[in-house]
Parts: C-alpha cells; structure tokens; sequence
C-alpha cells in the first residue's frame, strides 16, 4: 500500500526525494502517516481537500472490508 501512495503521490510534489511514509497497524485500523517536504503539503491536500480526500478514496477501495484505512498527511 506504499507503493501506492508513493506512485501518486510523486509526479504531484516538487521534491519526491522527502517523501516519508510510516504505518501503524491495529486490530481494526491502518494509519499512513505521510510527510512530504513543506512547500508540497498544499500540493498534496489540494483545494478544498480534493486530492487528499481522492487518496483516501483509493486506499479504502484498494484495503477492502475488515479494516479501517486511515491517512494523516504532515
């Protein structure tokens, strides 16, 4: 699922090499924790929280039933 959200998130940012991202898993819930360079975090989030919320999307679809996907973008 990393390799998911690097994929999307790469082409978006201007300084792909400060990509971070780190996982916490529980009995019912994944969190991504996702860092980027702080020039980018506007980029990631998007007007109104469009593109993060597309994100979100796509790691609901992708983790299926049982778990709770969670994305905290820094």
């Amino acid at each position: 699922m990393e390799a998911l959200i690097e994929t999307i998130v790469k082409p978006i940012v201007d300084h792909p090499g400060s990509i971070r991202i780190s996982v916490s898993e529980s009995d019912n819930s994944i969190t991504y924790r996702l860092a980027v360079h702080p020039d980018d975090t506007g980029k990631i989030i998007g007007k109104h929280g469009r593109i993060a919320k597309a994100i979100r999307v796509l790691l609901h679809a992708k983790a299926g039933e049982g778990k709770t996907v969670y994305l905290d973008i820094k």
